[in-house]
């Protein structure tokens, strides 16, 4: 039976699903006997279209390209046009909801309403926005389990490198007791072209942004406020600690100069931006700042755009895990994962 989804906005990160579903058709049917099926996509720009039996993935790509609107689909019988978010997600066919709106990360929304509407409308929500899981979890995890729905979000951290996954799963039975990570390529990326290239910062962001890493506003990812974010989702989620993003500690990136970066040199040590969560007299005490960091700490290798984190087991000790922290296609395929488990829990329940 096909997994009916309802994807609630449609930009890169919807389109690179769509694309993945769409390419990666008969290999996800038949080694994983998974089928997802695009019912719906409300886009708050881009339009709204729903059909009961499913869209035609090229189709709508190819009317968005040209026309920018997706209420250009081809008229067929039972299409329907218009619907706002909360319609689609509350009056649609899905079995599960995929939440990759334009979201406000301060204040979590409009993506924590939607994810409550389709929690108490009996839907399961996979998601990449980071506000509503490091602002709402608890909220919002209670609400899933009363309901009896699931709720991934592994694209929120590392997006598809499965940071969040990755430990529940294959660390069970560990304590860990702490979690260090470079968890944003952007600053990654220009500490590296600082280090590497003896250029100033100001150089490398402009590098950073020119490829697209960096946004026109860098602020949130070389302020550390991104970062942020994320460790905030790990404490809770890996951790199983509460930790408010507000009592994270912050400091960013744009005071280091070269001349820092070429002493860190000499002193065989590298300056990175680390995400940190340790356990300490029952709490969690959580930063993010600049650190020096010897040659020989695993995080210390970790270069250019990508993202890194070190969990600290009391059995099995020191692990580390690297690969990419954004992309169209990386942060598609962290919804995939999301949405193959669902349909394999769903499985395990039927049989």
């Amino acid at each position: 039976m096909a997994h009916k989804l309802a994807l609630i906005g449609f930009g890169v990160v919807g389109q690179g699903l769509a694309e993945i579903l769409r390419d990666k058709k008969e290999m996800l049917k038949t080694e994983e006997g998974f089928e997802g099926e695009i019912v719906a996509i409300s886009d708050f720009i881009k339009g709204s279209i729903y059909h009961p039996n499913g869209l035609d993935i090229d189709t709508v790509l190819r009317v968005l390209n040209e026309t920018g609107n997706l209420e250009n689909y081809p008229q067929t019988p039972g299409l329907i046009t218009g619907w706002d978010s909360f319609k689609t997600i509350r009056e649609t066919n899905a079995d599960t909801i995929v939440e990759v709106s334009y979201t406000d990360v301060k204040t979590g929304q409009p993506a924590i309403d939607h994810c409550k509407l389709a929690f108490e409308s009996g839907k399961n929500v996979v998601m990449t926005n980071k506000g509503p899981v490091a602002l709402a979890y608890k909220e919002l995890s209670e609400l899933a389990s009363q309901k009896n729905v699931s709720w991934g979000f592994e694209g929120t951290v590392m997006s598809g490198t499965p940071a969040l996954r990755m430990p529940v799963a294959t660390l069970a039975g560990n304590d860990i007791t702490e979690i260090r990570g470079i968890l944003n390529g952007t600053t990654n990326y220009i500490l590296t072209k600082m280090e590497n290239e003896g250029i100033s910062y100001e150089e490398a962001l402009k590098e950073a942004q020119e490829l697209g890493y960096a946004e026109a506003d860098p602020t949130s990812d070389v302020e550390g406020y991104d970062a942020r974010y994320k460790i905030s989702i790990l404490a809770n989620y890996v951790m199983n600690e509460p930790l408010k993003v507000e009592d994270v500690t912050c400091a960013g990136i744009t005071n280091i100069t070269l001349k820092e970066i070429e002493e860190a040199r000499k002193e065989g040590k590298r300056w990175k931006l680390l995400a940190k969560a340790h356990k300490e007299n029952g709490a969690v005490k959580a930063s993010i700042a600049p650190e020096k960091v010897e040659i020989s700490d695993p995080l210390a290798s970790i270069s250019g755009a990508v993202n890194a984190i070190t969990y600290e087991c009391d059995l099995l000790g020191t692990v580390t895990l690297s690969g990419a922290g954004a992309g169209k296609v990386e942060t598609g395929f962290s919804l995939l994962i999301d949405l193959i488990n669902i349909d394999r829990e769903r499985k395990l329940v039927n049989i």
